[in-house]
């Protein structure tokens, strides 16, 4: 049995100097320690390479999932590939680093609060949290459009070969729940996406409209059919902890410097088991 601790953390945005150097202080406490990287390491194939390798020599093991940024193609990226293309190139990236992605076996951590399966996930979203008051996507998107509240996916993140990220998220969602289904019953689950599995965490955004980039009411019930002991998530850059159906939530995200400089010295790492206040 592990004597480390399991750790989260998301929303590293390495491409700010700040927030290199965050990471480069990012260290186990003990040498079985296991980090969570929640996805949004960076946008260039280079960042993102640099960050995951300096982690996965630091900890016994390293799982991630992807953000959007990860599946940006930035026009100054050498790496060109778009989509699904370059989705399964930053798999193979994380392959040839001892990285745990979403296309592998799930690992069982062990240690204290396990044995529980740790799911990475990868599941985008389809516009379902839509902007309040109106009913389909097109209406949402104009909503957003009109606010001038626009997330940059729609811009530099492709989903070729699908028409769109619905219809990417529709694919990855039904993957996704078939692996989830086929885990043993009897173990609990961490479930890592880098979306919040659940609307409600999107309530305290101060712009409504971004909530339909944050997820998909497809997996609204997850974290119960699926056993979750912890649902871990970024993205939104509010990083705490919340409770919903009587699971616990932890949002983990550094965020940017100017939102993490609000907090004071950013300690990002968030302990999953056993739940801890954060280092």
């Amino acid at each position: 049995m592990a004597s480390g601790s399991l750790y989260a953390v998301s929303d590293l945005h390495v491409v700010y100097a700040e927030n290199r150097q965050v990471v480069e202080g990012l260290r186990p406490v003990r040498g079985d320690d296991w980090l969570i990287v929640a996805g949004d390491v960076g946008e260039f194939f280079a960042d993102i390479e640099w960050a995951l390798t300096l982690l996965r020599d630091r900890f016994a093991r390293v799982i991630w999932a992807p953000g959007n940024h990860e599946l940006w193609t930035p026009p100054d990226d050498p790496v060109r590939l778009r989509g699904v293309a370059r989705y399964e190139a930053l798999v193979g990236l994380c392959r040839r680093l001892g990285v745990l992605t979403p296309e592998d076996d799930y690992a069982v951590w062990d240690g204290a609060g396990g044995p529980v399966t740790i799911a990475p996930l990868f599941t985008l979203y389809d516009y379902s949290f839509r902007a309040p008051g109106v009913h389909t996507k097109e209406e949402s998107l104009r909503r957003a459009h009109a606010a001038g509240v626009v997330c940059t996916d729609e811009m530099l993140l492709h989903a070729d070969p699908y028409a769109g990220a619905d219809d990417w998220c529709r694919a990855r969602v039904g993957l996704t729940e078939r692996r989830l289904a086929a885990c043993d019953p009897d173990r609990p689950t961490v479930l890592v996406n880098h979306y919040p599995l659940v609307r409600r965490p999107t309530d305290v955004l101060y712009y409504p409209e971004f909530a339909q980039w944050c997820g998909t009411e497809l997996t609204a019930d997850w974290h119960l059919r699926f056993r979750a002991a912890a649902v871990v998530y970024g993205h939104l850059h509010i990083p705490r902890t919340t409770w919903h159906d009587g699971v616990r939530f932890e949002e983990v995200s550094l965020g940017y410097p100017r939102e993490w400089r609000r907090r004071g010295v950013p300690r990002p790492m968030r302990a999953i088991f056993p739940a801890l206040a954060r280092v």
